[in-house]
């Protein structure tokens, strides 16, 4: 095995070219008769193969065996993941909120571990997401995963994972998030001992960078500061699962070596992460208060200019300085369905009840906002500027409605109570 700690290239969707061993790399042409070094070629094609070449994600992976090298995959229990459309209950107008799910008790790895809470669309028909809380508590040892139905956005809440995968090494924290493509096989290792956070499995367009607008050229996530690792192979001849994701439902089979055994590729197909504190944050400088849009970090268009599939929108630390202006989310009802979760700190539209590791989802045009206790506060404040500090939320927004899964909706951890932190606002009118 070729160990070797994480090592990172920079720039989102670039086209890269890294290999473990000199010379791994074919030169002048992509797929010569004899690839270099006794390796194999493959083309791993994350989009159509007659994709606009804006939109166009493909990598050549040159490998020491044939990943067409198996058995025939046996379909194994799903545990607690589901993939759209879900089959039982409704979706609802009412708005949820749950407490962070507890670590298991017993063995789980990152797989096993893994908790859908809600999703939208069709997998199948590659469209919309599937939110998974993820709780591990062992290390995945001889086992891969890939994902046939979407890629998969890691918001690590607690303890660190490193994703060995095949395209390199990757260590992601609490404050980073990791983008792993369709496809793209990897192992999950808990460096801490234990993990948890949050998955958006996303069946839709492939996640890229928002469009700027008259912002202008700089602002919001740079290109430069996601990193892909380089190559990064190992060389084991030793049984070895690889778990697949496959039209909603979990394959394994058995493999008599590593698959993690690209020994250099080229390509824009890859892996990632981003360090959520590089995210240059904007916001008023005078009055009013500007739509969450301003906090998108990634998005996942559709064919309606301006409409997601999914957007990863943050709300990292940063300044309030507008003056006469109400600086927390109002009250609104909007036509966007929304899942937020609490890597650390404080939301600062919610007075208490949102805990790290927590969630609410509140779908279009159900009407939420602050809490009294927090509209009470805001709306008495002295507007000086004032500095939000200790906090990181999030925000999986789509535009299609988002169904709780029985297990959400039947979970001690749902409070049940959560509409009465609307309650007792009291008539102010005075005409």
């Amino acid at each position: 095995m070729s160990e070797r700690a994480a090592a990172y290239l920079s720039g989102f969707g670039n086209e890269h070219a890294t290999e473990a061993v000199p010379g791994a790399l074919p030169q002048g042409r992509n797929s010569p008769q004899r690839a270099p070094l006794g390796l194999y070629t493959e083309q791993l094609s994350g989009t159509a193969f007659t994709a606009p070449r804006h939109r166009n994600r493909r990598s050549w992976l040159y490998r020491i065996l044939p990943s067409a090298m198996h058995g025939p995959y046996r379909r194994i229990d799903n545990g607690l993941w589901r993939s759209t459309p879900f089959t039982e209950g409704e979706a609802t107008p009412n708005r949820l909120r749950w407490d962070p799910l507890p670590l298991p008790s017993e063995p789980r790895d990152f797989v096993e571990g893994m908790t859908t809470m809600a999703g939208n669309g069709d997998a199948i028909a590659q469209a919309g997401i599937a939110i998974h809380l993820y709780r591990a508590t062992t290390p995945m040892g001889d086992r891969v995963f890939s994902d046939s139905d979407g890629e998969l956005l890691l918001v690590p809440q607690q303890g660190r994972l490193l994703l060995r995968t095949e395209l390199g090494i990757i260590d992601v924290a609490p404050g980073e998030i990791a983008v792993v493509p369709r496809g793209v096989r990897f192992r999950v290792e808990l460096p801490d001992g234990t993990a948890r956070g949050y998955v958006c499995e996303n069946y839709g367009m492939p996640f890229t960078l928002p469009e700027l607008g008259p912002i202008g050229a700089n602002g919001l996530a740079n290109p430069r500061d996601f990193q892909t690792p380089v190559a990064w192979f190992e060389d084991r001849r030793v049984a070895t699962e690889s778990v697949v994701k496959f039209a909603g439902n979990l394959w394994a089979a058995t493999l008599d070596h590593s698959p993690l055994d690209v020994v250099g590729w080229h390509g824009n197909y890859a892996p990632c992460k981003y360090d959520l504190a590089r995210f240059m944050t904007l916001g008023t400088v005078s009055f009013d208060h500007p739509d969450p849009s301003i906090f998108t970090v990634l998005t996942s268009p559709t064919d309606t200019p301006g409409t997601a599939n999914c957007d990863f929108v943050i709300f990292p630390p940063r300044w309030l300085v507008a003056e006469d202006t109400f600086r927390p989310p109002w009250f609104h009802r909007n036509v966007m369905n929304e899942f937020m979760g609490l890597v650390h700190g404080a939301y600062d539209a919610k007075a208490e009840g949102f805990r790290p590791g927590g969630a609410s989802l509140h779908n279009c045009l159900s009407a939420h906002g602050p809490d009294r206790a927090t509209w009470e506060r805001a709306s008495a404040a002295e507007l000086t500027p004032q500095k939000i500090a200790d906090t990181l939320a999030f925000m999986f927004e789509t535009a299609l409605p988002i169904r709780a899964t029985p297990f959400a909706l039947a979970c001690p951890e749902l409070q049940r109570d959560y509409d009465a932190c609307w309650a007792g606002f009291e008539r102010r009118f005075e005409p």
